[in-house]
C-alpha cells in the first residue's frame, strides 16, 4: 500500500511549523491571499520557511494573483511548489518556473476530467469543497463526484479533520491529503494535538 502524503496548510506561527514537521507532514502551506485569516506577509513567510527541514516541501498558495505578486513571493520566500486556488488559466500557472498544483472547487455539475485536461502541466489536482470565498471553509464535498481516472496525482481537501480523514483515505485513495481548518483551535492557529491525530488517522488508513 502506498503512503498517503500529508500537507498542513495555512501556517502562521513557528510553533505550528514545528508541530507539523514533528508529526510527519510532507508539506506545509503558506497562504498569500490577503483576505484569508491565514494570510502571511512575505517577510513572515520567509521566517517560517526557514524552519522547514530538507525533504519537507514548502508550498505557496495564491488566489487569482497578479503575476508580479507571485514573482515577488518567489524572490523573498523559498517555495518549492505553487498552489493556485482561484480561476487561474494554465498559462499563468505555468509561467513561474516552479512545479504547481491547481485546485478545483467541487460541486455537482463540474467536469473534473475537463478541468484536468485544461491544466495539462499541473503536477497534481487538489479537490476542495465549493464555498463562498476560497479555501479553509471546513466543508466536505461528495467524494462520489471524483472520477476514477484523472490522469495525475489527486490531493484531497475540503473539511478533512482527525475524525474523518481515515475514512476519506480509504474511500478515495488519494495521492495526498490537505488540511487547514480541521487541525485548528482558531482561524490560523494550529493545534499540535490535532495535527498529530490527523497524521495518525492517515497512517492508520494506509495500513
Amino acid at each position: 500500500m502506498s503512503r498517503t502524503r500529508i500537507k498542513i496548510c495555512g501556517l502562521t506561527r513557528a510553533e505550528d511549523v514545528h508541530a507539523a514537521v514533528e508529526a510527519g507532514a510532507d508539506a506545509i502551506g503558506l497562504v498569500f491571499y490577503p483576505p484569508s485569516p491565514r494570510f502571511v506577509a512575505f517577510e513572515r513567510a520567509a521566517e517560517l520557511a526557514a524552519l522547514v527541514p530538507p525533504f519537507v516541501t514548502t508550498v505557496g498558495l495564491f488566489v487569482n494573483p497578479d503575476p508580479a505578486y507571485v514573482l515577488q513571493a518567489l524572490a523573498q520566500v523559498p517555495l518549492q511548489l505553487l498552489q493556485f486556488h482561484g480561476d487561474e488559466p494554465e498559462g499563468l500557472c505555468a509561467g513561474f518556473g516552479r512545479p504547481w498544483i491547481k485546485a478545483a472547487r467541487v460541486r455537482p455539475g463540474i467536469d473534473l476530467v475537463e478541468f484536468s485536461v485544461s491544466h495539462p502541466s499541473a503536477s497534481g489536482l487538489l479537490l476542495d469543497a465549493f464555498v463562498e470565498g476560497y479555501g479553509g471553509g471546513g466543508r466536505v464535498f461528495d467524494w462520489s463526484l471524483i472520477p476514477e481516472h484523472l490522469g495525475r496525482p489527486l490531493i484531497l481537501s475540503g473539511g478533512l479533520d482527525p475524525d474523518n480523514v481515515a475514512e476519506a483515505v480509504r474511500c478515495v485513495r488519494p495521492w495526498a491529503v490537505d488540511v487547514s481548518s480541521g487541525v485548528e483551535s482558531g482561524k490560523g492557529i494550529k493545534d499540535a494535538a490535532r495535527i498529530a491525530a490527523f497524521v495518525a488517522g492517515v497512517r492508520n488508513a494506509d495500513g
